[in-house]
C-alpha cells in the first residue's frame, strides 16, 4: 500500500515534519527506517585517538620527495604493526610513491585489527601517497574489476551456522538459531536469497519487474545484513543493531560467523592517482576503475577521516561489513567513474564528504547496502548520487546538496532496479536545473528505476514528482525540521546529540 502525504511550501517558513513526528512516537509503526545505529560504534562514540606503538614508515625505508618507490617499505611498516596485534603506521609530510614502474603491481593488504593508517593532513602541505600506474585487472573486457591500491579487513572465510529458525519483525534485537560455535562479540552475517513473489510485491509494490532483470527474477529477492551479538541465552541471540528486513523461516534464512578486522583507521591522508583522461563512462577499465585507490571489506568498527582522493577512478568503497565511518573527506581533481560508495556494508556512514571532482557517480550506494547514511555531502551540479543496482536498501540522503540526475545511479540491466525499498531523500537541495516532473519510475530510460521513495523537505530547484511513484512526500519547496533525520534519530535514541556530532557539524 502506498502512503501519501502531499504538502508544499514555498512560503519560506520553518515547516515540523509530520513524518518525523511519528517515527518518534510511534517508531514500530513508522515509515522511516531507523537510521541512527549507523557508522562508527552505532554512533554512540567519537572516532578514537587511540595509544598504540607507533611504527613510523621512515623507519622500515621510505623516505619522502626522493622519488623513489616506497611501496615495500609501506608494506614492512604495516607488517610490523600488525605483528604486534596493532599499531599506528605513520607518515610524515610529503609525498611518497606506492606504485612505480619497478612495483610489483599488487595491492597493498591491511588484514589486522587495530592498525591505523595516519597521515600529517590531506591538505597541500600533508602527506601525499602517489599511485603513479594503475592495477590491471585479470580480465580487461570486465572493467569493473580493477584492484585497489589499499584494500583493508580481513581475509578470513565466514563460518556457516545454520538456518534461522524463528519469525523476526524488523526493530527487533532478538533472534533464535543454534548457538554452538558462537559467542558474545562476534559477527554474524544474516543472509537470504529468495524467489518468493510475496517478497518481490513487497518491493516493487505494483511496479512490474522487467524480463531482463534476470538477477532479481531468476536468484531472487538478495539481502545480506551484518550484526554484533550482544548476548547469547539458549537458542535466543541478542544483538546490538536492531533487524532491518523481516525475517521469515520459509525464506531459508542462513547464518554465518563473519570475521572481521576491527578498529582500523585511514586518516589524514591524500591518496592522489595518476588518472589524467577525460573520463568517458564505459570506454575502459582504465575509466571505470583503473586508479582505486581504497577498498575496505569485512571490517567493522572502522573508519576514513580527513582524507583526501585526487585524480582517481574510484576513490573509496566500503564493502561487506558494518559501522564504518567516512567523515570530513575531498574527492578533488580530474573526473572518474565514483566518488565514495558503500557497496554492501551494514550501517555505514558516509558523512561531511566533499565530491569537488564530479565523479560520474558520485557518493552512494550499490550490491546489497542495508542502511547507508549519505550525510551533509556536496557535490556539482553536473553529478548526482549513486544507486548501482544488486539491490541496496534503506539509503538516507540527509541535507544532500548537488545535483539530481536520471541517468547516474548506475548497474548493468540484469542488477537493476537501481534500488529497492528504503529511499528516503530528507532536506534535498537541488542544484541543477528542475524538473516537471521527475520519475522514480520512468518509461524509459531503462537504467532508471527506484520503487516508491520518501521524499521530505525537497528544495533547491522546483522539481516536482510524480505522485503514484512515491510512497511519501512532504514539504516539496521547502525544508523541514528536523534539519536532519540521522542527527535526530540518534538523538532521540541515546537522549542526547553526542559530542562528536556537535564538534563534526
Amino acid at each position: 500500500m502506498i502512503v501519501l502525504f502531499a504538502h508544499t511550501i514555498c512560503d519560506g517558513q520553518t515547516v515540523q515534519s509530520k513524518l518525523f513526528g511519528d517515527f518518534a512516537s510511534h517508531k514500530e509503526s513508522a515509515i522511516l527506517p531507523d537510521f541512527s545505529y549507523a557508522g562508527y560504534h552505532r554512533g554512540e562514540d567519537a572516532i578514537p585517538q587511540p595509544d598504540l606503538k607507533v611504527f613510523d614508515v621512515r623507519n622500515f625505508g621510505a623516505v619522502a620527495d626522493d622519488n623513489r618507490s616506497d611501496k615495500q617499505a609501506i608494506e614492512k611498516a604495516i607488517k610490523a604493526a600488525e605483528a604486534n596485534g596493532g599499531g599506528i603506521v605513520f607518515f610524515p609530510k610529503g609525498r611518497f610513491l606506492i606504485n612505480e614502474n619497478g612495483d610489483d603491481g599488487k595491492t597493498i593488504n591491511v588484514t589486522g585489527s587495530n592498525i591505523v593508517v595516519r597521515g600529517s593532513g590531506s591538505g597541500p602541505d600533508g602527506t601525499e601517497l602517489f599511485m603513479k600506474n594503475p592495477l590491471r585487472p585479470v580480465d580487461t573486457t570486465k572493467m569493473w574489476t580493477t584492484p585497489p591500491m589499499f584494500l583493508f579487513g580481513s581475509k578470513a572465510k565466514k563460518k556457516e551456522l545454520g538456518q534461522l529458525t524463528a519469525a523476526a519483525v524488523v526493530g527487533t534485537f532478538k533472534i533464535q538459531l543454534n548457538t554452538k560455535n558462537l559467542h558474545v562479540g562476534d559477527w554474524i552475517e544474516l543472509a537470504m536469497l529468495s524467489t518468493s513473489p510475496a517478497l518481490l510485491k513487497a518491493e516493487l509494490g505494483d511496479h512490474q519487474a522487467d524480463a531482463q532483470w534476470t538477477y532479481l527474477l531468476k536468484k531472487g529477492i538478495d539481502v545480506h545484513v551484518v550484526h554484533q551479538v550482544k548476548a547469547i541465552s539458549g537458542n535466543v541471540v541478542t544483538l546490538y543493531q536492531p533487524l532491518t528486513y523481516t525475517i521469515n523461516p520459509a525464506d531459508k534464512w542462513t547464518v554465518s560467523v563473519l570475521p572481521c578486522s576491527q578498529e582500523v583507521g585511514i586518516e589524514h591522508l591524500a591518496f592522489v592517482g595518476n588518472w589524467t583522461q577525460k573520463f568517458k563512462h564505459h570506454r575502459s577499465w582504465m575509466d571505470d576503475s583503473g586508479y582505486t585507490l581504497v577498498n575496505l571489506r569485512q571490517i567493522v568498527n572502522s573508519w576514513v577521516e580527513d582524507c583526501r582522493f585526487t585524480n582517481v577512478n574510484v576513490g573509496a568503497v566500503v564493502g561487506r561489513g558494518a559501522q564504518v565511518s567516512v567523515l570530513d573527506c575531498r574527492v578533488t581533481g580530474n573526473g572518474g567513474h565514483e566518488a565514495i560508495t558503500c557497496n554492501g556494508g551494514t550501517n555505514v556512514l558516509l558523512g561531511k564528504i566533499t565530491d569537488e571532482a564530479s565523479a560520474w557517480h558520485s557518493v552512494g550506494v550499490a550490491n546489497g547496502s542495508m542502511n547507508t547514511v549519505i550525510w551533509r555531502i556536496k557535490y556539482p551540479a553536473t553529478t548526482s548520487f549513486e544507486t548501482h543496482s544488486s539491490q541496496p536498501r534503506n539509503t538516507l540522503l540527509d541535507n544532500v546538496e548537488g545535483g539530481l540526475l536520471d541517468n547516474r545511479g548506475g548497474g548493468a540491466m540484469e542488477n537493476m532496479p537501481n534500488h529497492m525499498q528504503g529511499l528516503i531523500l530528507w532536506n534535498y537541495k537541488q542544484t541543477n536545473h528542475a524538473a516537471s516532473p521527475f520519475h522514480f519510475w520512468p518509461e524509459e530510460p531503462w537504467y532508471w528505476r527506484i520503487p516508491y521513495p520518501v521524499i521530505v523537505g525537497f528544495h533547491g530547484a522546483h522539481t516536482q514528482f510524480e505522485a503514484s511513484e512515491l510512497k511519501y512526500e512532504e514539504s516539496t519547496g521547502q525544508a523541514v525540521e528536523p534539519g536532519s533525520l540521522y542527527e535526530a534519530q540518534l538523538k532521540l535514541r541515546l537522549g542526547k546529540s553526542p559530542d562528536w556530532l556537535l564538534q563534526l557539524k
